[in-house]
């Protein structure tokens, strides 16, 4: 039996928040060991991987909503993905990478690292390489410490960089505002100020909070929305102080729990329900203090092929 060989496929993937971002002291090699608590949430980015032409090399071509401020060019996660991809497994590096984007840019919610997953995921189902899930994750982890959750999804933690990721058990659907920002923020940037906050302080090596995973296990959104944490969070709201009015309104109008995601400047906010989540945006959009509001839902299957021709 002859097996059809794809000539495009679509994969589509998620973004996520940090429920927990614990970073360590910073190490001889200037980086950071954290322990991250992600969760994928409904914000989907579509990764195109289609064969061209020999010759044509691999080009990159970007449409939606947050396609400000990334780049079309080789600097692009996704094509950094196809070029280790297309070296390690000898494979003709001649690509369309089309990237529907619906993930906000620059934002700490890994949009860049998600394309970088599907793209991984799309040249493996295109050329039929039969790579195990963890085969996928060392190679995903050569391209950024976040790439190997997007693969993954659901709920996990990661350990390291970020990218040791170990699936976590969890309970129930999670309903998130999201308070997006028009201008990003530099990560290096962020732990820099976060350095600085924290010079002369005896910093702990960070561990995966257990009243987070028990809150995620009971599916207890209240006691999770109290468990939240993130330690750039203060650097985060230094260098942008507008984010604190931003937490404030979240909190005035009874999010069960609110924080900085990532990096940021996105705020994630927890909500009980639909309901709240719609009476929260509308309060978030009239405050003033916010450039965009979203809603999303967690947690979500990671990078998946959705179609193949």
């Amino acid at each position: 039996m002859t097996i059809a060989v794809p000539q495009s496929v679509v994969v589509r993937v998620p973004g996520k928040v940090n429920l927990q971002l614990s970073v360590g002291p910073k190490e001889k090699d200037g980086f950071h060991g954290i322990v991250t608590v992600f969760q994928a949430i409904s914000l989907f980015d579509d990764v195109t991987v289609t064969r061209t032409e020999p010759g044509t090399g691999i080009t990159i071509s970007l449409s939606g909503d947050h396609t400000h401020g990334v780049p079309g060019d080789a600097t692009n996660l996704s094509a950094k993905a196809a070029v280790l991809m297309c070296e390690k497994f000898d494979l003709p590096a001649d690509l369309s990478i089309e990237i529907r984007k619906s993930i906000p840019v620059a934002g700490g919610m890994a949009g860049g690292s998600a394309d970088a997953a599907a793209t991984i995921l799309a040249i493996d189902a295109i050329f039929l390489l039969g790579l195990t899930r963890d085969e996928m994750h060392a190679i995903a982890a050569q391209i950024g410490s976040d790439v190997p959750f997007m693969l993954t999804g659901g709920t996990a933690v990661g350990r390291g960089r970020g990218d040791q990721v170990t699936s976590a058990l969890s309970r129930g659907t999670y309903h998130w505002v999201l308070a997006l920002s028009s201008v990003g923020l530099s990560t290096p940037a962020v732990y820099e100020e976060c350095d600085r906050l924290r010079a002369g302080l005896d910093v702990a090596t960070p561990h995966a909070s257990d009243q987070l995973l028990q809150a995620l296990l009971a599916a207890d959104s209240a006691a999770l929305g109290k468990g939240l944490i993130n330690d750039l969070q203060p650097a985060a709201c230094s260098l942008r102080p507008a984010l604190r009015l931003i937490l404030d309104v979240g909190s005035e109008y009874g999010a069960l729990g609110s924080i900085v995601s990532g990096s940021g400047p996105t705020v994630a906010f927890l909500v009980a329900d639909e309901d709240h989540a719609l009476d929260l945006s509308v309060a978030l959009t009239s405050s003033g203090v916010v450039g965009n509001v979203t809603r999303a839902s967690g947690p979500v299957h990671g990078a998946k092929v959705i179609e193949v021709n």
